[in-house]
């Protein structure tokens, strides 16, 4: 452990240490919760979702599950589309075209995410948003915005989509 890292959880259990036991439990309960999905920095995810009442724990589940599920798939899955099968028959490498899918998923998820956090579309026509909802599928009322822009933040690989570009 570093010393950083050290620096931060002391911080971080002087920031709990100020906060009503309300508030203390249900952050010691999203700490946990971002530490059992993987989370790199589950103090900081859950200062701010207690702090600025954004919906991290949500944000950070909903993102997280795209990489794996929509994104990374295409490691393995790439050979299974036909005309990704014919430019690897023609001498195209498996690499290349599983890249080429997995950047035009990114690139699709997040054009996907900025769509729904648009907000040009005009007063008086409808809009939609991401709703959290709690364990019993109950509306939170805390909306889910701009998620596009903790995407690239989520590279499982931790190399911020590098290998998507190169």
């Amino acid at each position: 452990m570093t010393s950083a890292s050290i620096s931060r959880m002391s911080d971080h259990h002087t920031w709990l240490q100020q906060l009503p036991v309300d508030d203390r439990q249900r952050a010691e309960q999203i700490v946990t919760a971002l530490h059992e999905l993987g989370c790199d920095d589950p103090q900081g995810w859950c200062e701010s979702e207690i702090s600025e009442n954004i919906p991290q724990l949500a944000r950070y589940r909903f993102l997280h599950d795209l990489w794996p599920r929509m994104i990374d798939v295409w490691r393995d899955g790439i050979s299974k589309i036909p005309a990704a099968r014919r430019a690897i028959d023609s001498g195209a490498r498996l690499d290349d075209v599983a890249q080429v899918a997995r950047a035009v998923a990114y690139e699709t998820i997040f054009a996907m995410l900025a769509h729904i956090a648009d907000t040009e579309s005009g007063e008086r026509l409808p809009r939609w948003a991401l709703e959290e909802v709690d364990a019993a599928g109950q509306p939170t009322g805390r909306y889910l915005g701009t998620l596009q822009e903790d995407l690239l933040s989520l590279d499982p690989s931790g190399h911020g989509s590098q290998d998507l570009w190169t």
